[in-house]
């Protein structure tokens, strides 16, 4: 057997998680909608739409432990060494070629749009933007290295003002380095050791338990975990923590194989997703202010509920052709459609702030093509864009010595 069929080689695929990524994907975009008319997640219909993300950070974890745990070269002090085994640069491309050409394609869609989500009220910097300053925030963004803020070309300190959802996939990038150079080498125990530690994390997070002083900065945002998309000190320990929990808990699961099996599991886990997402916030107060009741709750989503979802759906099996169809199809645009729909959020919004005084008939029926638009964006990206140059990366990057 070459190198080339052990490194490209393709592992059976876990439909049902596939099609639970999809899910959450459509439930962001419906998350994203109602953001533009309610202002807030605590009012509106999709209460803890933003814990989607922490649920892609587990089904990330899982996929790559199974993916790639078992594919590693042998070190020298191993008694398996000398047969072959995938390197660091080969991970690294393989990454590269999984989730950088959506990155571009993204961006670019975002700078397309760009003029179109200009707004009096949320984004006024638009208006103020030259060309050519657009198409130079879009090669930098190209990197998904993070945007510094005296380049802000919207106005909400994003890390990609072209396209917002970008910053959970630079943290998806350091989850990836942090795996290949640290985590793969641990074993179950130690891994389990990290993951309780992150689990602390996560509950000081939810609980508004500023340990580092950072926190102080996100009053608006305290008992929760929304946040990670900037480059402030607050941001980034938001992000970090909502990433090092959800990831290596799915690492884990995959490590030590203890999976639940359900019959109907595609569904069930659908409808645990959705109660989950739409749950109402815990505890408000009188003036609208979380409480540590809310807190608890999305500890308990994350820490607990999106583990048991990853599993489930790992556990199990499709039967029949219809439900082997849908959870296809939802997996092959759940990234595209992660990764292009905000660029139309951004100009739904504009034409809301344009359209206050429309019947609320014509509200509906654009945020309902909103979304078809969005599906249908992602699944021709997906098929005329992303499989192609996948493809053809792969080809030009694993031509030789198998790699």
């Amino acid at each position: 057997m070459n190198n080339k069929s052990i490194y490209l080689a393709s592992k059976p695929r876990y439909e049902i998680l596939d099609g639970l990524r999809g899910v959450a994907a459509v439930l962001v975009v419906a998350y994203h909608l109602f953001e533009t008319y309610f202002h807030g997640a605590p009012d509106q219909p999709i209460n803890h739409g933003y814990l989607a993300v922490d649920f892609f950070f587990v089904l990330s974890g899982f996929v790559i432990g199974y993916a790639y745990d078992d594919r590693w070269m042998a070190p020298l002090s191993s008694p398996q060494r000398g047969k072959p085994g995938m390197t660091l640069w080969t991970f690294f491309k393989r990454r590269l070629i999984r989730l950088h050409p959506m990155v571009i394609f993204g961006t670019l869609f975002g700078a397309l749009l760009f003029y179109f989500g200009s707004g009096e009220e949320e984004f006024k910097l638009i208006d103020q933007t030259p060309w050519w300053m657009v198409i130079i925030v879009m090669l930098w963004c190209f990197t998904l290295i993070p945007l510094p803020h005296t380049m802000d070309i919207r106005g909400w300190g994003e890390t990609n003002p072209l396209n917002g959802p970008a910053w959970s996939l630079q943290w998806e990038y350091i989850a990836n380095i942090l795996y290949a150079l640290v985590f793969r080498r641990l074993s179950k125990v130690a891994l389990g050791f990290c993951v309780t530690f992150f689990a602390v994390m996560t509950i000081f997070l939810c609980l508004n338990i500023d340990v580092t002083g950072f926190l102080a900065e996100r009053d608006w945002a305290s008992y929760t975990v929304v946040g990670g998309w900037s480059i402030t000190p607050d941001q980034l320990q938001v992000g970090l923590t909502r990433l090092l929990y959800p990831f290596f808990c799915g690492l884990l699961i995959s490590r030590v194989g203890k999976l639940i099996k359900v019959r109907g599991a595609f569904w069930w886990c659908s409808l645990l997703i959705l109660v989950v997402l739409a749950m109402p916030w815990m505890g408000l107060g009188t003036e609208g202010e979380a409480r540590w009741t809310n807190g608890l709750y999305e500890a308990f989503v994350i820490l607990i509920c999106f583990p048991f979802i990853v599993a489930m759906g790992a556990g199990s099996s499709v039967k029949g052709g219809k439900s082997a169809a849908i959870n296809k199809f939802l997996g092959d645009i759940s990234y595209p459609l992660y990764i292009t729909h905000y660029p139309l959020i951004y100009m739904q919004m504009s034409w809301a702030e344009t359209h206050k005084d429309a019947p609320i008939g014509m509200h509906i029926f654009v945020a309902v093509c909103i979304i078809i638009l969005a599906i249908f964006v992602a699944y021709v990206a997906y098929r005329l864009y992303d499989l192609p140059v996948r493809e053809w990366l792969k080809k030009k990057w694993f031509k030789t010595n198998g790699q």
